[in-house]
């Protein structure tokens, strides 16, 4: 990966340790060519960069889907709440301008296009086949699962199926993700492809899903 870039993902806000940030680019260089890239959840911009980096060295874009109002995790009063993105108008969160920010150094406009939504809502009216998807949105199960349930069938045959913050240990952290990866390789429509850290990327190999 293009060192620029990967001092200025290392320096966003977000979540994402190095190495797994690392694997999901090298998916994203893997599925580019099958058709674009998309994710859900996209904070401050720093799994962007990766997955932007892959799509400028591709000829492709990455589509961003998130509300930017934070997930649950993020609110005020709760364990990854960060003042810096608090909203005095709303008194919620919005980093949408940390975002854009984060895109705009890295120079990846012209191929990360950001759409601001709820991601079940703009799944619904989605209608082009994806060569990756990436999963990192709300922890609830409610919203894992509609993630899934909603943007899993855009995959095109062959594309990847990334899922963040995959623990079995309950210890470890939350089960929402991991739950979803049961399902999705339950379907009988993934396979698992390679695995970093928390990150576990499945293949499209049918389309019963």
């Amino acid at each position: 990966m293009d060192a620029t870039l990967l001092s200025l993902a290392r320096d966003a806000p977000g979540f994402m340790p190095e190495q797994e940030g690392l694997a999901l680019h090298d998916a994203a260089l893997r599925a580019a060519r099958r058709g674009p890239l998309l994710e859900i959840g996209s904070y401050c911009g720093k799994s962007t960069v990766y997955l932007g980096a892959a799509a400028r060295a591709c000829g492709s874009v990455v589509f961003t889907v998130d509300h930017h109002r934070g997930s649950e995790e993020n609110q005020p009063g709760e364990l990854y709440h960060d003042g810096r993105f608090d909203d005095p108008h709303t008194g919620g969160v919005d980093t949408l301008p940390c975002f854009r920010r984060t895109i705009t150094v890295a120079g990846l406009d012209d191929c990360v296009i950001a759409v601001i939504g709820r991601s079940a809502a703009v799944a619904r009216h989605w209608g082009t086949p994806l060569g990756l998807v990436f999963i990192d949105g709300g922890h609830t199960d409610s919203a894992a699962q509609s993630d899934y349930e909603g943007w899993a069938p855009h995959l095109a045959g062959g594309g990847l199926l990334v899922i963040h913050d995959v623990f079995a240990d309950p210890a470890a952290g939350g089960q929402a993700p991991y739950r979803v990866w049961v399902r999705a390789l339950g379907s009988g429509a993934f396979r698992e492809e390679s695995r970093c850290g928390s990150l576990q990327v499945l293949r499209r190999v049918g389309d019963g899903i």
